[in-house]
């Protein structure tokens, strides 16, 4: 396993719940949380060189193959217009109700997939109760989203106070 690989392993759980801390109201994700997931995306992105994808396939197995396993975010659906994949990795928004701080954490992903062609809207979250597997979908940068609803629409109600 090459160093980045083990890096990226090894550093995960700590940055992930660093995130968090970051991203659980919006005053924190607006003073703090934004740049870090960017930073962090863009850093993964840089350490794992991340190529332009000329195709959604291509896109949506880029984005796996910057994660730490690809057996932690398998593609279950595929069309023309839209991937689907989980997120198999348990998150500290697990079960908490915050899906907006969901969101607000997936600025990581959204970075990466800006870099290689792509978008991604949540679709279930693990922060929504009785939820293990988050569900995303991705589809090329300026693909129209009108017909899927996003995890923190469908279920967030109001967004926590700051």
């Amino acid at each position: 396993m090459s160093l980045v690989n083990r890096l990226n392993k090894a550093l995960w759980t700590p940055l992930l719940h660093l995130s968090v801390w970051a991203t659980r109201t919006p005053v924190r994700h607006r003073l703090a949380g934004r740049a870090l997931e960017r930073l962090l995306g863009g850093l993964t992105t840089s350490l794992k060189t991340a190529q332009a994808q000329p195709d959604l396939a291509g896109v949506a197995r880029e984005w796996q193959r910057m994660m730490p396993s690809r057996r932690m975010v398998p593609i279950i659906e595929e069309s023309a217009e839209t991937v689907v994949a989980e997120i198999h990795a348990q998150c500290p928004y697990r079960g908490s109700g915050n899906v907006h701080g969901c969101q607000r954490m997936m600025e990581y992903d959204r970075k990466m997939l800006e870099t290689i062609g792509g978008e991604l809207v949540v679709l279930r979250s693990q922060a929504e109760p009785g939820v293990s597997v988050c569900q995303v979908a991705l589809r090329r940068k300026g693909a129209d989203w009108s017909d899927l609803v996003p995890a923190h629409v469908r279920a967030g109600g109001a967004a926590p106070a700051d």
